[in-house]
C-alpha cells in the first residue's frame, strides 16, 4: 500500500508544470539557443525567403513517415525499406518535437502551438501558453502567443490557412486563436462560465483576431452560422445546421470588413 501511495504521488508530482515552462521566453530562449549551435556547425543559406509554405501533417511523426516509406516500397513490389519518400530526397532534413508540457502522449492543439507558434503549451489549449489550464477561462488572459502566421501578416505579407479539416480545428485553429479548450469550436461547444467569463469561441476568433487573412480554404462551416440555420449544401442534413447562439453570420461578418471588390 505504501509503494502505491508513493508511485501515485510520484505520478502526481510528474503531472506538475515547472513554472518557467509556463512562460513562453523561456521555448523562445532554447529555440534561439538551439539554432544557433546549428549554424555554428555549419553554413546555411541564411537569405529572406520570399514565400514559405508549411505542410503539417497532423500525426505524421518518425514511426508514421517510416510506415508510409515501407508501403510506398511494397506498392511496388519491393520489400520497403529501401524505398524513399520524396521528403527523403531534401538537401536539408531535421525533426523537431512537439510534446505537451503535461501529458506524455500530445494532441493536435498543444503540437500545433509548439509547431506554429514555438512554445509549448497544455495538452488540449491552442495558442496559449503553460499558464493556461484546459476548460478555465479565466487562466487565459495574458498567456496569449502569436504564430508564424501573425508574423508574416506584420512582416506585410499576404497569408492563408488550407486544411482537409474544420477550419476551426486544434491544428490549424492555432495560427490565428488563442483558446483554454480546442473543442470550443463556437459559442455553442463552450460551457456558461466561459461564456461569462469573457472567452470567445474558435470560430469567432478566427474572423476577429487577424481580419486580413487573405485565403480561408476548410471545413467547420456549421460553427460560422445561427443555431439551426440550415446549411447551403445540405438544407436537409441536421448534422450540419448552424450552431452558433450569438445568433451571427460569421462568413457574413468576414466579407464586410474587406475592401469593396476583394472577393
Amino acid at each position: 500500500m505504501k509503494a502505491l501511495l508513493l508511485l501515485l504521488a510520484q505520478l502526481c508530482s510528474a503531472s506538475l508544470v515547472p513554472e518557467k515552462e509556463k512562460d513562453p521566453e523561456y521555448w523562445r530562449g532554447q529555440a534561439q539557443e538551439t539554432l544557433r549551435d546549428a549554424l555554428r556547425l555549419q553554413r546555411l543559406n541564411q537569405n529572406v525567403a520570399k514565400n514559405l509554405i508549411l505542410f503539417l501533417g497532423d500525426g505524421m511523426g518518425v514511426s508514421t513517415v517510416t510506415a508510409a516509406r515501407i508501403l510506398k516500397g511494397q506498392l511496388q513490389n519491393r520489400k520497403g525499406e529501401e524505398s524513399l519518400l520524396e521528403m527523403d530526397k531534401f538537401p536539408y532534413v531535421a525533426l523537431a518535437k512537439t510534446y505537451n508540457t503535461n501529458a506524455q502522449v500530445p494532441d493536435s492543439a498543444g503540437t500545433a502551438t509548439a509547431y506554429l507558434c514555438g512554445v509549448k503549451a497544455n495538452e488540449g489549449t491552442v495558442g496559449v501558453s503553460a499558464g493556461v489550464t484546459r476548460d478555465r477561462c479565466n487562466t487565459t488572459k495574458g498567456q496569449e502567443v502569436t504564430s508564424i502566421l501573425r508574423w508574416a501578416k506584420d512582416a506585410g505579407k499576404s497569408v492563408g490557412i488550407v486544411t482537409t479539416t474544420r477550419v476551426t480545428h486544434a491544428t490549424p485553429s492555432a495560427a490565428y486563436a488563442h483558446s483554454a479548450n480546442r473543442d470550443w469550436y463556437s459559442d455553442g461547444e463552450m460551457p456558461p462560465d466561459a461564456l461569462e467569463g469573457g472567452c470567445r469561441d474558435i470560430a469567432r476568433q478566427l474572423v476577429e483576431n487577424i481580419p486580413e487573412i487573405e485565403v480561408i480554404l476548410g471545413g467547420g462551416r456549421k460553427y460560422m452560422f445561427p443555431k439551426n440555420a440550415s446549411d447551403v449544401e445540405y438544407p436537409q442534413e441536421e448534422k450540419h445546421r448552424g450552431t452558433r447562439l450569438d445568433r451571427r453570420d460569421l462568413v457574413q461578418a468576414w466579407h464586410d470588413v474587406k475592401p469593396p471588390g476583394k472577393v
